[in-house]
C-alpha cells in the first residue's frame, strides 16, 4: 500500500488545518467586529441595511445590525452569537462584547505568530477574565430600586447612543416607571420580568406623546360598529378557536336535489353560529378576544347582545391577556364557563394616529403594563422601540443585581491598568496573554474617542495617567460630549455591572473557543459554492471577501 492515497473524507469536502485555519477564523471574527466598531458610543455612526426585498433599516444597535447581516463564515457566525447572547441576557453592551472579542483574537493572533501556543494564550485569558471579575466588584456602586435618579441615569446611558430625536430623558423616565411597576420584591432583592411590559408603537406624533398605560393595549378594533365602544366591569372571554364554520381539510361538495333543503341547510348553519354566540352570552362575558376569525353572523348576534369583540389577536397578546386578566384560554367554545372569564375595570376603543386600538385597563394583575411609543416616522418608531427595550432591560438588571459601574471607558481602563500589575505575578508565557487581554480592554475607550472625533492617543494617555495616580477605585472616563476626561459618577454615566460582566465573559469565551480550533472540515454545500461560506483555499489574510456578509 506504499504510496497509495487513503481517502477518509467525502469528495468535495474542504479541509483547512493549523496556522491557516486559525488565521482564517481570526480574520473573519475581526471583520465582524469592524462592521459594528463605528457604532459604539453616544456619537457612534448609524448603518443603513437593505434586505433582498428592499426593506430599509437604519440603526446603530450592534445586535440588530448583526441580526440583519447574512453571515456565512462559521467563525463569523460564532461572533454573531456573542451579540445575540449579550442582547438576550442583559439587553445592552452588544457592540462592546463584539469589539472586545475581535480585539482579543487580534492580540492572540499576534502572540501565536510569535510561537506562543494557543493553549497557553487561552489559559492566560482565563486568568485575566477571573481577575477582571474581581476588579469589577471593587469599582461597583450599590443601587436600590428607590434611587429613581440613579436608575434614570442608567437608562439614559443605554439610550445615549440611539437616534431618538432628543427624547432621551423622557424615554429613560418611562423605562424606569414601567420597570418599577412590574418589579416584585423577592426576599432582600427584586425580580423583574420584562415580559410583563408590552410595547405598542404608532408613528405620526412626537416622542413626548409616548405614554404608560396601566393595563394592555391591543392594536385591534371592535369587529362590528354596533358593538359598544366602551365596556365597564369587563368580563373577558379569551377564545383561541375560530367563531365561524370550519372548512373541510379536503375539497368537498354537497349535492342538494330538493330546493326546499337549501333553506334548511342555511338555517342549520345559522343555528350553529347562533349557538356559538349563545355560549358566550350564557357564560356571562361582555368582551370577547378571539385569536382567529369571527363570522359576520356571530358578529351580528354578539352586537345584539351588547358584547365588545376583537378578532385575529396575536397569540402573544392572548397569553399576556390571560396573565393580566386572570382569564383562561379556551379552545372549545362549548367549554366556556363563568370561571374561565378574565376581569378588567374597563375595555375601550380609542383612536391613536387615525387607527383604532383596544385599551384594557384596571386588570386583575396590576403588574400588566403597556408602553405606547410614538414617533414621527416608521423608522423613528422602530429605533425608539430598540432604545426603549435596551433602557428597560438595563434598569431591570440594575434593580435585580443592586450594583452599577461607571461608563465612558472608565471600567475598562481601570481593569486594564490593574491587569498589567497583576500580570507580573503570573509569570511564564501566560503573562503575555494577560497583558494582551489588558491591551484589548483599552480598545473600548480608544474606540469611544475615535467615534466622537477626538484624539484617541492624547485622551488615552491622560486617562491612563489618572488611573495610574489613583490609589483606590477610579471613575475617570471619556466624556464624549465635552471631549475631555471626567469623573463618570459626577457625569452620571452609569451601567449595570451585569452588562460589563457578560461582555467580558462572552468575548473571552468566544475568543478562547476560536483560538483552540486548528482544523476546519467543511462538507460540500452545493455546486459552485464552498461549504460554510468559506472561499476555496480558506480565508484571505486581509479578512472577509466581498459578498461574505
Amino acid at each position: 500500500m506504499a504510496g497509495q492515497p487513503i481517502i477518509i473524507l467525502k469528495e468535495g469536502t474542504e479541509r483547512e488545518s493549523g496556522k491557516s485555519a486559525r488565521q482564517s477564523n481570526i480574520a473573519a471574527a475581526i471583520a465582524i467586529a469592524d462592521a459594528v466598531r463605528s457604532t459604539l458610543g453616544p456619537r457612534g455612526m448609524d448603518k443603513m441595511l437593505v434586505d433582498s426585498l428592499g426593506e430599509v433599516v437604519v440603526t446603530n444597535d450592534g445586535a440588530k445590525i448583526l441580526k440583519e447581516l447574512e453571515v456565512e463564515h462559521p467563525a463569523a457566525k460564532m461572533m454573531v452569537e456573542v451579540a445575540k447572547t449579550q442582547d438576550n441576557e442583559v439587553g445592552d453592551g452588544t457592540t462592546t462584547a463584539v469589539i472586545l472579542a475581535g480585539e482579543l483574537l487580534k492580540r492572540a493572533g499576534e502572540l501565536a505568530d510569535k510561537n506562543v501556543h494557543p493553549t497557553v494564550i487561552t489559559a492566560g485569558y482565563k486568568l485575566a477574565e477571573e481577575k477582571a471579575f474581581e476588579l469589577l466588584d471593587k469599582v461597583a456602586i450599590d443601587i436600590t430600586a428607590d434611587q429613581t435618579g440613579l436608575l434614570k441615569n442608567v437608562a439614559e446611558t443605554a439610550i445615549s447612543g440611539k437616534n431618538v430625536g432628543g427624547g432621551n430623558e423622557y424615554l429613560a423616565e418611562l423605562s424606569v416607571k414601567s420597570v418599577k411597576m412590574v418589579a416584585e420584591k423577592v426576599g432582600d432583592g427584586y425580580s423583574v420580568d420584562t415580559d410583563d411590559i408590552k410595547i405598542e408603537k404608532k408613528h405620526g406624533a412626537s416622542v413626548s406623546e409616548s405614554e404608560i398605560v396601566s393595563g394592555l393595549v391591543i392594536d385591534k378594533e371592535r369587529v362590528h360598529p354596533r358593538m359598544p365602544a366602551r365596556v365597564e366591569d369587563a368580563r373577558i372571554a379569551l377564545i383561541t378557536s375560530a367563531l365561524e364554520i370550519k372548512k373541510t381539510e379536503v375539497s368537498s361538495s354537497i349535492q342538494i336535489k330538493d330546493p326546499s333543503l337549501i333553506q334548511k341547510f342555511l338555517d342549520q348553519e345559522d343555528e350553529t353560529l347562533r349557538e356559538m354566540a349563545d355560549s358566550i352570552v350564557a357564560a356571562g362575558a361582555n368582551v370577547v378576544i378571539c385569536e382567529k376569525g369571527i363570522s359576520d353572523t356571530v358578529q351580528h348576534y354578539l352586537a345584539k347582545a351588547g358584547i365588545y369583540a376583537v378578532q385575529r389577536a396575536k397569540k402573544s397578546d392572548m397569553e399576556k391577556l390571560s396573565r393580566a386578566t386572570g382569564g383562561k384560554l379556551v379552545a372549545n367554545i362549548r367549554d366556556l364557563g363563568k370561571s374561565d372569564l378574565g376581569k378588567a375595570k374597563e375595555v375601550e376603543q380609542r383612536k391613536i394616529s387615525n387607527e383604532e386600538m383596544t385599551f384594557i385597563t384596571g386588570c386583575r394583575n396590576p403588574k400588566s403594563v403597556t408602553v405606547l411609543l410614538r414617533g414621527g416616522t416608521e423608522h423613528v418608531v422602530d429605533e425608539l422601540e430598540a432604545a426603549f427595550t435596551d433602557a428597560m432591560r438595563v434598569v431591570a438588571v440594575a434593580i435585580e443585581d443592586g450594583k452599577v459601574v461607571a461608563g465612558g471607558g472608565s471600567v475598562e481602563t481601570y481593569i486594564s491598568m490593574r491587569l498589567r500589575d497583576y500580570s507580573s505575578g503570573v509569570g511564564g508565557r501566560e503573562q503575555l496573554a494577560v497583558e494582551a487581554f489588558a491591551t484589548a480592554l483599552e480598545y473600548i475607550p480608544r474606540t469611544l474617542a475615535e467615534n466622537s472625533g477626538l484624539d484617541p492617543v492624547d485622551l488615552l494617555i491622560e486617562l491612563k495617567s489618572r488611573h495610574a495616580r489613583a490609589k483606590g477605585a477610579c471613575y475617570d472616563g471619556i466624556a464624549v460630549e465635552e471631549g475631555k476626561i471626567k469623573d463618570m459618577l459626577k457625569a452620571k454615566v452609569l451601567e449595570p455591572i451585569r452588562v460589563k460582566r457578560q461582555a467580558i465573559a462572552s468575548a473571552s469565551e468566544v475568543a478562547n473557543m476560536i483560538l483552540r480550533i486548528d482544523d476546519v472540515i467543511a462538507s460540500k454545500k452545493g455546486a459552485g459554492g464552498s461549504p460554510g461560506g468559506m472561499p476555496p483555499g480558506g480565508m484571505p489574510p486581509g479578512g472577509m471577501p466581498p459578498g461574505m456578509m
